[in-house]
Parts: structure tokens; C-alpha cells; sequence
């Protein structure tokens, strides 16, 4: 019932997340909580002057598809602004409740989420590092 979900790509982005612990410096941090799985991110960010993403710190205590989400706002967030991660995170929304084309760009790999449509009490463990760096962002940003 579940092979669609976590084939092979959805486990190697589990098993390698980068920017794993935490920032002692950080601007913006957020923990982002799944009721229904008890899953969690916490996402601590840095900004740069012009309000992009200097560095990124993840700690992801989620099922699979959490960290394979995870894995892929790591590896691509270093450089964006909040709207680019807001843009991210409205895309992969709209991919799992909405049936919309998955995202495309630096996060095209959230492609390999979209099985999870099929599954809604899994929609918010997928989307809590994108939630978490929005807000985190959010924070960073307001704290200026």
C-alpha cells in the first residue's frame, strides 16, 4: 500500500540531509509539529544583507517523507529569499492538496513526493521544513 511512497529516491533523500544541527547564531529559528504523526522539524537560519538565506541549520525528527522534504529545502535553500521558499512551500501545498503540477526549479525534487497526495493525514509531516523555514525566515527578517 505504501511502496509508492517511499521508493528509492524518497529513502536516499531520508538518509542524507544535509545541514543537519543547529545554529548557535542563528536569526530565525522554528519547530513545526505534526499532530497526527508526532513529527517535527526545527529550522534556524541566517540571513545575508540582502535578506537571503546565509546559512541553514535542520533538525528533522519526522517519518521519511518529512526527511526526504527536509533534505531537499537543505540542499537548496543557502541563497533564497523568503519569497523563493514561500514559493517553494505554496507549490508543494498545492502539489499534495490540490493535484497541481509538482514544483519545478531548484526544488524539483519534491516531484518525488507527489504519491503523497494519495495520503492527506501525511500532507503536514511533508510540509513541516518548508513551514518551519518560512517561518524561521519570517523571524530572521522581522528581527532586523
Amino acid at each position: 500500500m505504501f511502496g509508492d511512497l517511499y521508493h528509492n529516491r524518497v529513502l536516499e533523500l531520508a538518509a542524507d540531509i544535509p545541514h543537519v544541527g543547529r545554529l548557535a547564531d542563528a536569526q530565525g529559528s522554528s519547530l513545526k509539529v505534526s499532530r497526527v504523526c508526532g513529527s517535527t522539524v526545527e529550522v534556524d537560519v541566517t540571513l545575508d544583507a540582502d535578506g537571503r538565506i546565509a546559512e541553514i541549520a535542520v533538525e528533522p525528527r519526522a517519518c521519511a517523507l518529512g526527511q526526504a522534504a527536509t533534505s531537499i529545502l537543505a540542499r537548496h535553500a543557502v541563497g533564497r529569499s523568503l519569497a523563493e521558499i514561500e514559493a517553494a512551500r505554496d507549490a508543494l501545498r498545492a502539489m499534495l492538496k490540490d493535484g497541481a503540477e509538482p514544483p519545478d526549479g531548484l526544488f524539483w525534487e519534491l516531484r518525488h513526493l507527489q504519491p503523497v497526495r494519495e495520503y492527506p493525514p501525511r500532507h503536514i509531516s511533508t510540509m513541516l521544513a518548508f513551514d518551519a523555514a518560512v517561518e524561521a525566515m519570517r523571524k530572521a527578517l522581522g528581527a532586523r
